[in-house]
């Protein structure tokens, strides 16, 4: 358990502050605690940093895209889409991941 926690600190910390510029893949954003899922159906950014707002925002419009297209597709609004979409989210998270409750973020 001391050896996976090391190892995620190690990694969160090469994350943060790395100088090269990188693609954060999602588990490990998840994983390490850079980003949770928000109530309305998107990512969030529980630490800020370029490398995480790249990766929110290719995720976000991705989703968006998808959710877009099953609105369109079920004859319902986007915004019915995306409140469905976030509680399914907030059921699959895993423990230890974030989730944004009332503007704080919290782990499962």
């Amino acid at each position: 358990m001391k050896i996976i926690t090391t190892i995620k600190s190690v990694l969160f910390g090469a994350i943060l502050f790395s100088t090269v510029a990188f693609a954060i893949e999602l588990d490990i954003a998840k994983e390490t605690g850079l980003v949770g899922e928000q109530q309305n159906g998107y990512l969030g950014a529980v630490v800020q940093s370029t490398e995480v707002m790249e990766l929110i925002n290719d995720i976000n419009a991705k989703r968006k895209a998808k959710y877009q297209e099953l609105a369109t597709k079920n004859g319902i609004t986007l915004e019915q889409v995306e409140i469905l979409a976030a509680k399914k989210a907030y059921e699959k998270t895993e423990p230890g991941h974030y989730l944004q409750v009332n503007g704080q973020w919290l782990r499962k």
